[in-house]
């Protein structure tokens, strides 16, 4: 690898979040799908109120506008590292306030009544010491409510790591991560300790896609796009070809049903810890 290409690609991972291209239209393709969890989550949190309120890692701001309605008293602010998520939440919930910020160092300026995260945390790492440090911004009484993919193990989430360890891809992708989380057990042993009351649950989402290549295009949103990226400082072509073959693996793994949609199973982690 020619050196100007390999020092690029090691800039791309030290700030594989924050470079990460995060494109609006493609993450919202699935938004039913995808706001189900938020919805949810919401529906087992306490009624507070909550006057001082955080989304982080707020993306394009569908779920931040559910947060507005359901707790429309005092302020709410969303956090996100993606410029063009935040120009597309800046139209879905305009009352709000927004900051563009790197989620995994951000800091509030006072205590927080309600500390929410959609799908966020898992991009992530150290949940040792980030949860207790997000927990440690809330004031007394407040609440942290996250939802989390524990999907990791499923055959989407396998065959994408068993093809980026595979040439040419390898050299490319061998420091790009997918994200990851820890048990429900990790989660309570670090938190329980500080908390009043803590919920944790997970569930499975029977999800019923429809469309060509309707699994790639729901991975294309999330999960595919440090991988993409990172191929893509290298040499363009080289993201084409692994999407094509990527694509090709995920039809088989996901076969349509005699209706023609196709059945994607997704597991997800849920967290609510009262202080």
């Amino acid at each position: 690898m020619p050196l100007i290409i390999f020092v690029l690609f090691v800039f791309f991972v030290d700030n594989c979040f924050s470079l990460m291209n995060w494109n609006p239209l493609l993450y919202l393709n699935f938004s039913g799908q995808r706001l189900r969890p938020a919805l949810d989550l919401i529906a087992r949190m306490p009624t507070g109120p909550f006057l001082r309120k955080v989304d982080l890692g707020c993306g394009a701001g569908n779920v931040t506008r559910l947060l507005a309605q359901r707790w429309p008293e005092g302020s709410l602010l969303g956090v996100d590292s993606s410029a063009a998520m935040l120009a597309q939440a800046r139209e879905n919930c305009l009352d709000s306030e927004w900051e563009c910020a790197d989620i995994a160092h951000w800091h509030s300026a006072a205590p927080l009544d309600l500390l929410f995260s959609n799908a966020a945390l898992h991009w992530l790492d150290d949940h040792a010491n980030l949860l207790p440090r997000l927990l440690a911004q809330l004031a007394p009484g407040g609440c942290l409510a996250l939802q989390m993919p524990a999907n990791f193990a499923a055959p989407a989430h396998a065959i994408l790591r068993e093809l980026a360890a595979t040439p040419p891809w390898r050299d490319a992708l061998a420091q790009v991560r997918m994200g990851r989380i820890e048990t429900p057990e990790f989660y309570y042993d670090i938190l329980s300790p500080a908390v009043a009351r803590l919920d944790l649950w997970q569930t499975v989402y029977w999800q019923t896609l429809h469309g060509q290549d309707a699994v790639l295009r729901w991975m294309q949103g999330t999960t595919l796009i440090p991988y993409l990226a990172a191929l893509t400082v290298v040499a363009t072509p080289q993201a084409e070809e692994f999407l094509a073959v990527y694509g090709a693996m995920l039809a088989r793994a996901y076969p349509p049903r005699r209706d023609g949609s196709v059945l994607f199973p997704f597991q997800r982690l849920f967290l609510v810890a009262e202080k």
